[in-house]
């Protein structure tokens, strides 16, 4: 019987020896586990601190950016208002104080290479005039008369000393119309006070010329575009030509009415298109103005990209280019069919105001 109780009691004894292990286990446990959270605590509140002085640092940063954003816009404002006065002055200054004229070159040297080009370029165009004349500066533009639509030409007859004014409101419509002076354009409310003359046909674009009497203007006839010349005296058609080209493209990139852009000099009739076979430059065809029979073209190194009007100039093409957002029109590229006015050799001309397209009318400068 002692012996049981032994037992027993030495059992109770190693039991309790057992739970106060696990429970000093446990106890360790659960005090690890708690420092564990104290440290993720202290992190996640030290985490939370940088964080927010991060974002009061970026506030700061942004606010800085924003006043640094602002100061630079009204600097820009500041650069154009000045840049614009100083247009203003330049204008004024080469409006009292006009460019001299280009000097001739000498007659013998003249001579000399003319002959060397006919000889080395027996191919292309050698009708030489002695037209030698290269454009050096534009004059100031002014707006002299609001009237039609937000496109359209206004243009004097090349060839006559009349004065007379001609609109073409739109860029696809058949009423031209005539008035007596640019003094009369400018004192009449409206288009409807000129002389409304009816053409046999619509235009198209606005690459139109009026020579010697003559309306030249292209009209589109199914897929083919076509030349009339009108004769303002006797109001009939002179004669009409199908112009040679085919699956022709808008011939400026910023123009893409016009599809050909006639302008006459004192060499003759020339026309400004481009094809899709050679839809990355500009072509050049020349003309007689009195039958529209074609006798030369030319591929000219000028782009189609950016560029807005044109004009030629005792056989060179002047190419005008712009970009799409606004700025100031410049003469880029120049393109002599008698290969003796290079881009190179001439002047980079830039017209005296920003405008974001320019009309053909507005390309149009006097001979220096």
């Amino acid at each position: 019987m002692g012996s049981l109780l032994f037992l027993i009691a030495a059992s109770l004894c190693l039991a309790g020896a057992q739970h106060q292990a696990l429970m000093d286990y446990l106890e360790r446990r659960l005090q690890a586990i708690e420092d564990r959270l104290a440290l993720w605590h202290d992190q996640s509140t030290r985490y939370a601190t940088e964080l927010r002085e991060f974002k009061q640092q970026m506030t700061a940063l942004t606010e800085n950016l924003e006043k640094g954003r602002e100061g630079l816009r009204n600097d820009l404002e500041a650069v154009g208002t000045r840049v614009d006065r100083v247009e203003r002055e330049m204008d004024y200054i080469e409006t009292q104080n006009p460019a001299p004229p280009c000097v001739d070159m000498d007659d013998k040297l003249l001579e000399q290479e003319v002959t060397s080009i006919k000889e080395k370029n027996k191919a292309k165009y050698s009708k030489l005039s002695d037209c030698r004349d290269m454009i050096s500066s534009i004059k100031a533009m002014k707006i002299l008369k609001r009237a039609g639509g937000p496109k359209g030409l206004w243009i004097r007859d090349t060839g006559s000393r009349s004065g007379k004014v001609y609109i073409f409101n739109g860029t696809g419509d058949d009423t031209l119309y005539e008035f007596g002076s640019m003094r009369a354009l400018a004192d009449s409310p409206r288009l409807s006070r000129g002389r409304a003359i009816k053409l046999p046909s619509p235009w198209g674009g606005t690459g139109h010329i009026i020579h010697n009497g003559y309306v030249y203007y292209v009209t589109e006839s199914g897929n083919e575009f076509q030349l009339i010349k009108y004769d303002l005296k006797n109001a009939s058609v002179a004669d009409s030509a199908v112009f040679p080209a085919e699956e022709q493209v808008p011939v400026y990139g910023l123009s893409p009415e016009t599809y050909i852009d006639l302008a006459v000099d004192g060499e003759g009739l020339w026309a400004l298109y481009a094809t899709r076979d050679n839809e990355r430059n500009i072509c050049l065809a020349k003309m007689d103005p009195d039958t529209l029979d074609m006798e030369q073209m030319w591929d000219t190194p000028c782009p189609r990209e950016n560029a807005e009007a044109g004009f030629i100039i005792c056989g060179t093409v002047y190419v005008v280019y712009n970009t799409k957002l606004p700025s100031r029109s410049r003469v880029q590229c120049v393109f002599d069919v008698n290969d003796i006015v290079t881009s190179d050799e001439a002047p980079l001309v830039y017209f005296p105001k920003r405008y974001s397209s320019t009309p053909a009318s507005s390309t149009a400068p006097r001979r220096s």
